[in-house]
């Protein structure tokens, strides 16, 4: 966000709730483009939040208090002015770029799409889509995965919340996948293996880090679900689900009515996993140093799928980089025990 470059590199301390009834504990907050930072006092990373999606909860009174979007039970409490200004200043610019009845804008994309409207019926809703996805910025994409992801929690149940767990699961996302604005989410139920949301959020399920001895499955299943999420936009599902009344709706308006998120959270859990093309999928575990053999069992434990996977696995398990030391491991698969 260009209007915050002042707060560049902006730390500050602060009280954080990693859940509600949970002991608060000292934490560092570092302000970036598009999220909000979290790290324990040896700057281990505790968490990311959205910043399009940060509300607060006491307007006006000091130490100010921060939750990471509707319904959320974790929690942070700051005094730092420059902080609070900063957050402050976010959610004014997010509320001043949604687009208001009246305003040239307004007209200008109802305009836009009279024109589209009377070329064909047929050819609108294909490219009104792909318009639309083209045009919604990333803070968009944001909330609206923050809003997915809170439907998810109630239909699901809280995610594995183990501090130690989720520190390691988070460098390891960013090691394997080299998205740096990855969010992983490990859900005890509801997600049958791995899903990917709109604003960098991955869906995986517990089993993948508990069933397994070692990291390279959930490694793999975070690869493929980032080459699902390059290869198809995550807002074109959505689009598909809302149709072309919804994706009016989010063009003109930025937002999409709470039932349509519903449903669609409701129905993503239990929508079957999209294909990937086999070469991509290899070229893409070669490229990290990770075997594909162990995905490919994780998905079939015959082996009878995916055997293009276990016989061109490019990356040999005697060749495969440590992703985790032991102790890490460890601590990961305690992610939803502690």
């Amino acid at each position: 966000m260009t209007a915050l470059t002042k707060y560049d590199r902006l730390e500050a301390t602060a009280l954080w709730r990693p859940e509600e009834g949970a002991q608060r504990m000292d934490v560092l907050l570092s302000l970036g483009d598009a999220t909000l930072t979290i790290s324990d006092m040896r700057e281990n990373v505790l968490n990311h939040w959205s910043l399009p999606a940060i509300q607060r909860v006491n307007p006006g009174e000091r130490p100010a208090i921060f939750i990471p979007g509707e319904d959320a039970t974790e929690e942070l409490e700051t005094d730092d002015e420059d902080m609070i200004r900063a957050l402050e200043k976010v959610r004014k610019l997010i509320e001043r770029r949604r687009p208001h009845p009246g305003r040239l804008r307004h007209w200008v994309t109802a305009g836009a799409l009279l024109s589209l409207l009377l070329l064909t019926v047929f050819w609108l809703p294909g490219a009104l889509r792909s318009y639309t996805v083209s045009v919604v910025p990333e803070a968009t994409r944001a909330a609206l995965g923050q809003r997915i992801m809170a439907r998810i929690g109630r239909i699901t149940g809280q995610e594995c919340r183990g501090r130690d767990g989720r520190v390691v699961l988070s460098r390891l996302a960013r090691n394997v996948t080299g998205n740096s604005a990855l969010h992983v989410v490990v859900l005890s139920s509801g997600v049958q293996t791995s899903k990917h949301l709109p604003g960098n959020i991955t869906l995986v399920n517990r089993a993948l880090i508990e069933d397994f001895e070692h990291p390279d499955v959930i490694a793999g299943f975070l690869l493929a679900e980032e080459l699902r999420r390059e290869t198809t936009d995550p807002l074109l599902p959505l689009l598909d689900h809302v149709e072309l009344r919804g994706t009016v709706r989010l063009l003109t308006t930025g937002d999409l009515p709470d039932a349509s998120i519903d449903q669609y959270a409701e129905d993503i859990l239990i929508a079957p996993q999209s294909d990937l093309p086999t070469t991509a999928l290899l070229n893409r575990f070669g490229g990290q140093g990770v075997p594909s053999t162990p995905y490919a069992y994780a998905l079939d434990l015959t082996g009878e799928t995916t055997l293009d996977l276990i016989e061109a696995d490019p990356t040999p398990i005697t060749s495969a980089r440590d992703l985790l030391t032991d102790d890490d491991w460890i601590r990961l698969q305690g992610i939803c025990g502690e």
